[in-house]
């Protein structure tokens, strides 16, 4: 009995090109009471890898977060065998704005403390007084009150390339960090305005909408959904687009054009650009956005020192690499000095204070 991945990548995609078939991109969360999550976890690699799932899954005793990819022509199977599940029993599943077959190369399900990384201690408060979700026709009218604060309550690199109009951007390396942030920054706002979240799918502000109602806001609400779920109902029912840019996505894909405004910049040149790309020295891998011109001249590199050392035979690029630990811990995303073009730091909340002025 098969438990965990045995292809690589490369193996993967050669398989998918093969089979010629459609692949679905789509996303779900649920927080639910999971008594064994590891054995919970065998039981979906068990079903999903018959079913050709890939992706990358996160099941804790609070709940399940999955993002993955399936065969077209196997949809119901999948939907029938999470309709098995109690707590899975027709979930929303978000489905991707723009598919890719290869968004996905491998099956990960892995079992971890929580399916998102909050760094809450979920006894202090009641992660079910969750903040009121607001549909994409309601959430266009409430973002255009002039008592609403609307925030961003992704990452730094995320909301770079996209954002809706007049958000603030919170301008952190994850998502525990804005907590803080946005509690303090807004400790004044807290009953006479209404606290409005957005994020990717939904999952962040489910639990930051309960811990912001715990923190005495008496106005929070959340994107249903998310950016997803919102560009779905925004053309399905013909409604305007409060979108500017590109949704970044956790997969090869890296993000969804949702509207044609590029409101990003090349971190080496300046000019107007919107797709992120990794290093290709290996030891470095730095998340940062690089235009055409600048990929070619740097050879796909984020400074002249990579370049140089991509340029060494692997065995000795594999050396300078040894004790180096891992280039994450070395490395922001789009943190890096030698970047000119790199998002400027500011503070998000200052023109509420200057308001209070």
């Amino acid at each position: 009995m098969q438990l965990y991945n045995k292809l690589s990548a490369k193996e993967r995609a050669e398989l998918i090109d093969q089979a010629g078939k459609n692949r679905l991109t789509l996303s779900f969360y649920q927080y639910a009471k999971i008594q064994n999550p590891q054995e919970f976890r065998d039981q979906l690699f068990i079903v999903w890898d018959r079913l050709e799932v890939l992706g990358r899954i996160y099941v804790a005793h609070e709940g399940i977060n999955g993002q993955l990819s399936l065969p077209a022509d196997r949809f119901n199977e999948f939907k029938t065998h999470l309709d098995t599940i109690d707590f899975l029993k027709d979930i929303r599943l978000n489905v991707a704005v723009e598919q890719d077959n290869k968004s996905f190369l491998k099956l990960k399900v892995k079992v971890r403390d929580k399916i998102v990384a909050d760094g809450l201690n979920d006894d202090t408060f009641d992660v079910t007084n969750k903040g009121i979700h607001l549909k994409a026709e309601d959430f266009n009218r409430f973002i255009e009150d002039e008592n609403t604060v609307l925030v961003d309550m992704r990452n730094h690199y995320e909301s770079e390339i996209g954002h809706f109009k007049n958000a603030v951007t919170p301008d952190v390396d994850t998502f525990r960090e804005s907590l803080d942030i946005i509690e303090n920054d807004l400790k004044d706002h807290k009953e006479d305005k209404n606290l409005v979240m957005y994020c990717t799918g939904g999952i962040r502000c489910e639990k930051a909408s309960a811990y912001f109602k715990h923190k005495g806001f008496k106005n929070v609400y959340q994107l249903e959904g998310g950016i997803i779920e919102y560009t779905r109902q925004v053309k399905e029912q013909n409604l305007e687009n409060k979108f500017l840019g590109q949704n970044f996505v956790f997969d090869e894909r890296r993000a969804e054009r949702i509207s044609d405004d590029v409101i990003a910049q090349c971190h080496q040149c300046g000019e107007p650009f919107d797709a992120h790309t990794n290093c290709a020295n290996d030891a470095c891998h730095l998340l940062f956005i690089q235009c055409p011109k600048c990929q070619e001249e740097m050879e796909n590199c984020c400074s002249t020192t990579c370049m140089e050392i991509n340029r060494l035979p692997y065995e000795e690029q594999k050396a300078l690499r040894k004790g180096q630990g891992n280039s994450n811990d070395i490395f922001k995303k789009g943190r890096a000095d030698h970047l000119p073009f790199k998002k400027d730091l500011r503070n998000i909340f200052e023109h509420f204070k200057q308001e209070k002025a």
